[in-house]
């Protein structure tokens, strides 16, 4: 079978870019063909098919070419049909589009007849900023097409005008064109994206739950043995910013009564407000932002942490940074908030607690320092807990879903 996959980065860029590189290897080694469609950038992975691959749009660059591209790029709809023409596919597989390629291209696959798959990474079919989350919560105020709510809250990047072109897209998209009704099917990463989606008006049965995979096999504890020397640490790895916590995690760590340090890894627009708050805390001789780190040397990160925080407070889909530290055999402790209680059970394979609650975390904290015996136990389920994470159950699902569509 020839499958199109779509995503408008073709980089290692975050947990979406990695599912669509690890899902396109594994179909190809189930004996398919993969035929890739995505945007130019000096980041990217070399491909066989980047002729087709449309100019490079970068939204920093805010002009009116860039915003006739946020609604609809000629471009890509036009390589689009030539890639469709040279290559044939069976089905194509769409990730994230929105701005760059825009869903523009949806109604092209489906003049094409061209069964449409779409894996939903984050809420933008539903939520024009993406998340799930305004002024410091969680929001679900455009519910039943109330986009407007985008522009009068400043949804996007508190500006005026981001906002009012994201409200202006969503109704466009949603209300007017309709791109994505004509999806046959969305698959959704957690139940919680499912329900929440359904709660926002999608049809039950156009959406499909299958969780994202990771191989255990090739993440393993091999360089255990070359373990520093260095103070007990916890973990964060990820993006910089608001939602995702990190200032609970400081006030936490200032509460915790045990010795610990903690290492953020990871950059983003709210590094220098970090920086502030644990001077602010006193925190600044156990607290390390070491910068992003990808591949190896972030492995080796987290090999070595005592236990891996994920203190989100948007509602999480499904992080593939959880699953990399399961596999790795690492204490997680997380919010109690979006897809994150589908993959860790409270006291079983991992820790929870309530969401933007410093006290309760603390307590979480501390009670993976003083009890030796759950903390082992936690660590010896993490892995056995992954086997409906596994990649050959994703590959009969997946491909399942395009066998029915064609």
């Amino acid at each position: 079978m020839k499958i199109l996959m779509i995503n408008k980065f073709y980089y290692f860029r975050g947990g979406s870019e990695h599912y669509v590189f690890e899902l396109s290897k594994l179909l190809e080694s189930y004996g398919h063909q993969v035929v890739f469609f995505s945007m130019q950038d000096e980041r990217n992975i070399k491909s066989k098919f980047s002729e087709y691959f449309i100019k490079k749009v970068d939204l920093q660059k805010f002009n009116l070419i860039n915003i006739i591209k946020f609604f609809y790029n000629y471009e890509a709809v036009k390589k689009l049909k030539k890639i469709i023409k040279d290559e044939k596919p069976e089905v194509a597989h769409l990730h994230n589009i929105a701005h760059q390629i825009s869903p523009a291209i949806i109604k092209v696959l489906r003049k094409n007849n061209i069964p449409i798959v779409q894996t939903l990474h984050d809420y933008k079919i539903i939520c024009p900023n993406y998340r799930l989350y305004s002024r410091r919560q969680i929001c679900q105020l455009c519910r039943g097409g109330k986009y407007y709510n985008c522009f009068f809250r400043k949804c996007l990047h508190n500006s005026w005008l981001k906002s009012f072109l994201g409200m202006l897209e969503a109704y466009l998209n949603n209300k007017i064109f309709k791109y994505y009704d004509l999806v046959d099917l969305f698959i959704a990463p957690s139940q919680f994206m499912k329900d929440v989606c359904i709660r926002f008006g999608i049809a039950e049965n156009k959406i499909k739950v299958i969780y994202n995979f990771i191989d255990v096999t090739a993440l393993t504890n091999d360089n255990l043995a070359n373990k520093k020397e260095e103070p007990e640490y916890i973990l964060y790895f990820g993006r910089l910013s608001q939602e995702k916590g990190i200032g609970i995690l400081l006030d936490a760590l200032a509460k915790v009564n045990g010795v610990i340090n903690l290492k953020i890894v990871g950059a983003g627009l709210e590094r220098k407000n970090l920086e502030l708050r644990i001077k602010n805390l006193e925190l600044s001789d156990r607290v390390e932002i070491v910068g992003p780190k990808y591949g190896d040397e972030l492995k080796q990160i987290i090999i070595r942490a005592k236990a891996v925080i994920m203190p989100s407070l948007w509602p999480e889909n499904m992080p593939y940074s959880i699953l990399e530290a399961l596999a790795l055999g690492k204490i997680v402790i997380a919010s109690r908030t979006g897809g994150l209680p589908e993959i860790i059970q409270d006291g079983c394979n991992g820790l929870l607690f309530n969401s933007g609650d410093s006290i309760d975390l603390a307590k979480k904290i501390d009670l993976v320092l003083a009890n030796n015996q759950l903390a082992k136990n936690i660590e010896n389920n993490a892995k056995l807990s992954l086997n409906k994470f596994n990649s050959q159950a994703h590959y009969w699902k997946i491909s399942e879903i395009y066998q029915d569509l064609i």
